[in-house]
């Protein structure tokens, strides 16, 4: 059944479809010792420390009208961070069309409407290449919520949070509802793809591709930085302190690391 963003459908009781979004992003850098590393996850855990993904977290309850409930965190040895956020729903005196609509959500100081039955939680993951130089910082986020609007539309201000070289992005839609005469829907929202809710200006930044699967209400996309700029990947210097050697093979080791991440496979045996 396709739906348009103008359409209301009477439901009989709670819309009970489960909307789940998770957003992956990956930061890499060459870090050609082990002063380097260290100085690099220690950066890395301090930008994002428990304490500020939390305040990212309530800024995307906010975004989706969610009230939080109950906040878990915690800042891990040697490194990384959890939190998990609880949030319910809010009185709904209407939902407005534009909550239907394939674009990219509001920031922080616009709040659409409420959710209910809901969570969101971030974990981090910085790690490194034991030995090309190459660390990689990984955070999962992932926005469930019940009821009438999509976690999709945190994504615009999830993006902007995190300095990003690639993204994946999943969004399902799972269970069903009942309209009125107890016909069941599997979805009430048109979605035909994640990007629509990417704003222009950062898709022009990345090359994109789609996987998805539409009779399953499942929808992928992969994202990864067009542009590459060397000083951009260094730690501590700029790539003038580099020979020429040096830059190729630094090149080579950072785009190789990005490729496999984002097609999701070894490249080299």
């Amino acid at each position: 059944m396709n739906l348009t963003h103008q359409q209301r459908i009477e439901l009989h009781g709670f819309n009970n479809l489960t909307k789940s979004l998770s957003f992956n992003m990956y930061d890499i850098c060459y870090t050609k010792t082990r002063e380097e590393r260290e100085a690099y996850i220690e950066y890395i855990d301090e930008q994002y420390n428990a304490d500020r993904l939390t305040t990212i977290l309530t800024n995307v309850s906010d975004i989706i009208g969610a009230h939080v409930l109950n906040v878990a965190k915690q800042d891990y040895v040697p490194q990384g961070a959890s939190v998990t956020v609880l949030v319910s729903e809010g009185p709904v005196v209407e939902v407005p069309n534009e909550s239907f609509a394939e674009s990219p959500g509001p920031l922080p100081d616009n709040v659409v409407l409420q959710l209910d039955k809901s969570h969101i939680t971030v974990h981090t993951y910085p790690e490194y290449h034991p030995n090309e130089g190459i660390s990689t910082f990984r955070a999962d986020i992932d926005v469930s919520t019940c009821g009438e609007i999509s976690p999709l539309k945190a994504l615009n201000y999830l993006i902007r949070s995190f300095d990003t070289d690639i993204m994946t992005i999943d969004y399902r839609v799972r269970g069903f509802t009942r309209d009125k005469n107890g016909h069941k829907l599997f979805i009430d929202h048109d979605i035909s793809s994640i990007q629509n809710y990417i704003p222009d200006d950062v898709k022009t930044m990345f090359h994109m591709i789609d996987v998805n699967v539409y009779q399953e209400h499942t929808f992928h996309t992969k994202c990864k930085l067009r542009n590459f700029n060397l000083n951009n990947y260094l730690f501590g210097y700029t790539k003038e302190k580099l020979s020429n050697e040096e830059r190729e093979e630094i090149t080579k080791n950072l785009k190789l690391e990005m490729d496999e991440i984002f097609y999701g496979k070894n490249m080299i045996n």
